[in-house]
């Protein structure tokens, strides 16, 4: 097993340095995705990247963070790599719970690892009520409760039944890749192991969520996976009763 961390990366010049320091305590190599940042963090990214076991993935041009992550997967996956961990730039999870998945990802080489957040009181009520709306989409778009949460940025991916949803599904560039690649996985039979992870907001954070454009977004790709799941519908059925409860 041979994993690597994938860290998508645009404007978190103040917060990438702890999240990179943590993900090489655990021994892990890591790519940092550079999604169209300004001079300033492109700079600091540069520094970084003259780390040992860091590569940097620099795109021309911002395309959202489903951009980054699409390149990073592909770029891990061209390196040889098994396994992707996806963590976000920000500084929000807590690193401390990173071994707990990487023996999850040990125990199931075949699941995907995906987190579900523990919150302290620093969440802000509004993403919450939009992230609720997202997670009653998937469960009826998967017919389970197999995904806990859609959203979170912390999930470890095995590459070799990852690339091929990757490529089978329309591209889907910010916000909305999160929750569509879990219920495509989830379509696909790939095993979905769910972990908490704490989760803070701090007060000078810098969030790339757009409240408005984003839920859109996400709402038309939750349209798109309804009709989807419409033609799935007799097989997850007979999935849903196959499974024990």
């Amino acid at each position: 097993m041979n994993p690597v961390a994938i860290v998508p990366v645009y404007n978190h010049a103040a917060t990438v340095g702890a999240v990179l320091q943590a993900l090489h305590s655990l021994t892990l190599p890591v790519i940092l995705v550079d999604d169209g940042s300004s001079a300033e963090c492109a700079a600091v990214l540069d520094a970084l990247a003259e780390t040992p076991e860091t590569s940097l993935l620099r795109l021309p041009r911002n395309g959202g963070k489903g951009s980054a992550v699409i390149a990073g997967l592909r770029e891990a996956h061209a390196r040889g790599y098994s396994h992707a961990l996806q963590l976000d730039a920000d500084g929000q999870h807590d690193v401390a719970a990173l071994p707990m998945f990487l023996d999850a990802m040990r125990d199931a080489p075949q699941a995907v690892i995906a987190g579900f957040p523990r919150y302290d009181a620093s969440v802000p009520a509004s993403r919450l009520i939009s992230r609720y709306a997202t997670h009653v989409w998937v469960w009826i778009n998967t017919l389970s409760r197999r995904i806990r949460d859609s959203m979170c940025g912390l999930r470890i991916y095995p590459l070799a039944v990852t690339l091929p949803v990757l490529a089978a599904m329309p591209r889907q560039s910010r916000m909305e890749f999160d929750p569509e690649i879990l219920v495509r996985l989830d379509w696909a039979n790939v095993p979905i192991r769910n972990l908490p992870i704490s989760v803070c907001y701090p007060s000078d954070g810098m969030s790339h969520f757009r409240l408005w454009h984003d839920n859109v977004r996400i709402s038309w790709m939750h349209t798109r996976l309804f009709f989807g799941m419409l033609r799935r519908l007799p097989r997850l059925i007979g999935r849903h009763f196959s499974e024990p409860h």
